[in-house]
């Protein structure tokens, strides 16, 4: 089910249809060497950071995220999209959008792009805020990040109340 739509040229998310109503969604914030990743609740209120997945190989991480996508029964796949401050293009966009075409066409689930420009800097600066040191915040930050990518991709397909 490979959903082509998900990794064009655009930041919109074309087909939020195709997100099943209910279960876990899982995030990934890419990076060079590290994953941040993070997982929502059932009902999609909160999102949690989670161990982050060192990155050697395309085939590690993609067994990597298999196994965690069983282990929370994730519905979804949400993938940071690293764009520039203008909302431009920049090498990494192309990177997380070659990641999301590959795990399209290799989960049974549907994967999504969400913007995540400035994640990083809030994901630090929640860090400190709870009192973490440096060390443990670069150890921490990846999946802090990630979980701050899903809780704006749930922001997005939350229902508005009336």
């Amino acid at each position: 089910m490979a959903q082509e739509k998900e990794t064009t040229k655009t930041t919109e998310i074309l087909d939020l249809e195709s997100i099943p109503a209910t279960g876990r969604l899982l995030a990934l914030d890419p990076g060079t060497v590290r994953i941040g990743v993070a997982v929502s609740d059932e009902l999609r209120l909160i999102a949690s950071p989670l161990p982050r997945i060192d990155r050697t190989s395309w085939k590690k991480l993609l067994n990597a995220v298999t196994k965690l996508i069983g282990d929370y029964d994730a519905v979804a796949l949400v993938i940071g999209l690293p764009l520039e401050s203008d909302g431009s293009e920049s090498p990494m966009s192309a990177e997380a959008r070659q990641m999301a075409r590959k795990f399209s066409l290799s989960l049974k689930i549907p994967v999504f792009l969400q913007d995540e420009r400035v994640s990083s800097y809030e994901a630090k600066a929640r860090l400190w805020e709870k009192g973490v040191g440096l060390k443990e915040t670069r150890d921490l930050v990846d999946s802090e990040a990630a979980a701050i990518i899903l809780s704006d991709f749930l922001s997005r397909i939350k229902p508005n109340d009336p």
